[in-house]
């Protein structure tokens, strides 16, 4: 039996998720570890626990040997790779939830555990209390595995339930997100659609050993949305979900992006609503599974924070078996998709040089089409997207010539 080592625990940051982590370890009652020290940044902030617990100065952390177990839990990337990589040359192990981090600079990580023969667990990272890293890991990991899609951002699923079922406009629906703390004062990086690519792209390196740069994956959010596009996909059956998607395009190559979709009645995701998440793998013996779980909040991230430090207590440390399989070797992005496009100027229209052209529509407000475009072409067009007074929707449809759908 494996003996579980006691933790003496280092945190830095004490915000949402660490007041969450905090709560969570707490209320355990499977194993005891101990937060001797908690970094934080302002000094003037009031805390909901005596002062003495914490402090201004990292080092005050990373050179305690008594401190075995680094927590980083803040928002700045840059700090937390400095911090993260510090407590790894020190021999430490570390817990991230830093998905910005990890993406940015996941080989390199990967690298550093191997080196200096620690941990790095990072699973509240991508799925907030989904474990979907884990899986990846345990049960799929000599898994051929077809494709994986999902919703992995609360806010934005939060947004567009307020949208679809209450008809609220996109504006108020972001408010009532931040009020509920389930949005940031700054959105951006959840409706543009960047939290969910840096994630996929976490995930994508225990799918399939494939360590992306975010730069090269396309990504677009939910931001451009209108009370048009909710009614139309009503009107239709449908409800529009922000979707990252990875899988095969033939037995040693993947393509990977983030796109809204239209989720039919019958397909899992369609009740993922308000802040949860849904994760659907589908692999050539397990078939097809699904997950579901919150994806955003203090308590729910806590958990899988808290997930980590009881696996690192036992000395787990991801494997990345399908990295050191190397049955994934290319990444392209020759791939077609069937998508719906809102415009307002022809010449926008025409950028996307669509094809096979299955509907049209134009009003005096309003115009849209139906028709297939490559993925290579939306990359290229990925700055002006921001621009252009148009919103995208990928249909889901299956293109026979590809052994893999996106659907």
């Amino acid at each position: 039996m494996t003996t579980r080592e006691k933790l003496r625990i280092g945190l830095f940051g004490y915000g949402c998720v660490g007041q969450g982590l905090h709560d969570v370890l707490n209320s355990s009652r499977g194993f005891k570890a101990d937060i001797i020290r908690i970094c934080v940044k302002d000094r003037k902030k009031r805390r909901r626990i005596p002062m003495s617990n914490f402090t201004f100065d990292k080092n005050d952390i990373l050179n305690d040997p008594s401190i075995n177990l680094i927590v980083e839990l803040i928002d700045d990337a840059d700090e937390a790779f400095n911090i993260v990589t510090t407590a790894m040359k020190k021999g430490k192990n570390v817990v991230t939830a830093n998905k910005v981090m990890v993406a940015n600079h996941f080989r390199e990580l990967v690298d550093l555990q191997e080196k200096h023969g620690v941990s790095l667990l990072y699973e509240a990272s991508a799925g907030a209390s989904i474990p979907i890293i884990r899986n990846l890991e345990e049960y799929y990991d000599n898994e051929l595995l077809h494709s994986l899609r999902g919703i992995l951002n609360g806010t934005t699923n939060y947004v567009l339930t307020r949208m679809h079922n209450d008809g609220t406009d996109y504006s108020a629906a972001l408010k009532e997100a931040q009020e509920k703390g389930f949005a940031e004062s700054d959105p951006t990086l959840d409706v543009e659609g960047w939290d969910a690519k840096y994630k996929l792209c976490i995930i994508t390196g225990h799918a399939y050993g494939l360590f992306l740069d975010p730069g090269e994956v396309f990504h677009y959010g939910i931001n451009r949305i209108s009370t048009f596009d909710i009614r139309y996909a009503k009107e239709k059956g449908y409800k529009i979900k922000l979707v990252p998607f990875v899988g095969k395009t033939n037995e040693n190559t993947i393509t990977s992006f983030v796109l809204p979709r239209f989720i039919s009645s019958d397909k899992y995701l369609y009740n993922v609503d308000n802040e949860y998440n849904g994760v659907i793998t589908e692999a050539a013996f397990a078939d097809k599974q699904f997950f579901s779980g919150k994806g955003a909040g203090g308590h729910p991230t806590g958990s899988a924070v808290l997930s980590d430090i009881s696996a690192n207590s036992y000395g787990y440390r991801y494997e990345y078996k399908k990295y050191q399989q190397g049955t994934v070797s290319n990444y392209t992005r020759d791939h077609k998709l069937e998508i719906y496009l809102r415009y307002r100027n022809e010449k926008d229209r025409k950028l996307f040089a669509l094809k096979e052209i299955s509907e049209y529509f134009s009003s005096r407000q309003y115009k849209y089409v139906i028709g297939v475009v490559n993925l290579e072409t939306l990359y290229s067009l990925r700055e002006q997207l921001k621009d252009l007074d148009v919103f995208i929707v990928n249909t889901g449809r299956k293109f026979p010539g590809h052994p893999i759908s996106s659907r």
